[in-house]
């Protein structure tokens, strides 16, 4: 396909193709003449999975060409390419180390991850580990109910997502396509994960406590 077709299948602008493909983003197209270009199947994965990180998951293109050579790394397993497709999305700020809070928040997060038998997190640490931590800490300072057998029934509920999260993933038939599903599975996912949870409290507030539906 040309350039203009390109566009039209991936909905990415022919400007941002030809940016994408001076930053290295895309690989270049097939050439034909001089001056023009064919382009194939393999350009429009990598540009929905380029729009993926950047469109979606806000990630910068600095840091989206370094996912995007991890990701084509045949040299990792899938294991790793999909996570440094992961680690690529914004995270908050971890926790203040010289904090008291944090300290029984990392001691109750060990505990568990122990409890969870999740121990690949200790091998490599995501960014979501420290994430966690510093929301825990908040909690212990407020004084807000964060004990162990809270977390864990959390950590349950977040591991069944997990398994539905990664057969969606692997519904792509390529390794490119569940990269990127990884990538905007996460991020499309979280806000509708936060609204069922609201609605959910609506709900069992209106049944506990005689509200209108």
């Amino acid at each position: 396909m040309r350039l203009a077709e390109l566009s039209e299948r991936s909905g990415v602008s022919t400007s941002t193709i030809k940016y994408y493909l001076r930053e290295g983003l895309l690989q270049p197209g097939h050439r034909v003449t001089a001056t023009q270009a064919a382009y194939g199947e393999e350009h429009l994965r990598r540009l929905r999975l380029v729009r993926a990180l950047i469109q979606i998951g806000k990630v910068p293109v600095t840091v989206a060409r370094e996912v995007i050579a991890a990701a084509e790394d045949t040299s990792l397993d899938h294991h790793m390419r999909l996570g440094a497709a992961a680690r690529a999305l914004p995270h908050d700020p971890g926790p203040a180390e010289d904090d008291e809070a944090t300290g029984i928040a990392r001691h109750s997060v060990e505990a568990l991850l122990e409890q969870l038998d999740w121990h690949c997190m200790h091998d490599d640490p995501s960014p979501a580990l420290g994430t966690l931590v510093a929301s825990v800490a908040a909690l212990v300072r407020l004084g807000y109910p964060c004990d162990n057998a809270r977390l864990l029934s959390y950590g349950r509920i977040a591991a069944e997502l997990a398994v539905a999260d990664l057969d969606a993933v692997e519904e792509q038939p390529t390794a490119a396509g569940q990269i990127e599903a990884a990538v905007a599975l996460t991020v499309l996912y979280e806000p509708v994960l936060l609204s069922l949870r609201r609605l959910a409290h609506i709900q069992e507030s209106a049944r506990r406590f005689g509200g209108r539906y």
